[in-house]
């Protein structure tokens, strides 16, 4: 079984101005039983079918396939409800760590968020400077959340 670890942050959206080579990425969720995913993701030229099971703290169980592009797009129209997430993803080295920063846009612009995957659940990660406020566990940035409630509707 797959197990993804990853904590997620608010960063200081100053370094976005830093940041070039992003990935545009649109997935959607296709409906499922509570706390579980099924992803399609549409990543620049390639396609990912992602099953994911409940967040257990920085954890889930996750399975994740290639698919063509073609019957990803063909998903995303047939099976997936409401709108898509949309967002540009850039890749930061620090140390022994890659951050993914997601700089969404459409319905949750505004919203900048760094992950960082982890090989257990203890290791330690140093926070780069422009790491701001720890949101791992917060369900509302879940991004098969943001659908529901999109980061332009928040409080």
């Amino acid at each position: 079984m797959g197990i993804e670890i990853e904590r997620k942050f608010l960063i200081d959206s100053a370094i976005i101005e830093t940041l070039n080579n992003g990935q545009s990425i649109q997935q959607g969720y296709v409906p499922t039983r509570q706390n579980t995913t099924v992803r399609i993701r549409i990543k620049g030229a390639t396609a990912f079918l992602t099953l994911k099971g409940e967040s257990l703290g920085a954890s889930c169980s996750e399975f994740e396939y290639a698919i063509p592009v073609s019957d990803a797009k063909a998903m995303l129209g047939e099976f997936c409800t409401g709108t898509l997430v949309e967002k540009t993803r850039y890749e930061i080295v620090d140390g022994d760590h890659l951050w993914e920063v997601d700089v969404f846009s459409g319905h949750n612009e505004g919203l900048v968020v760094a992950e960082v995957e982890l090989k257990h659940e203890g290791e330690h990660v140093n926070l780069p400077a422009w790491v701001r406020e720890e949101v791992t566990g917060d369900p509302r940035y879940y991004n098969s959340n943001l659908l529901d409630y999109p980061y332009k509707e928040w409080d």
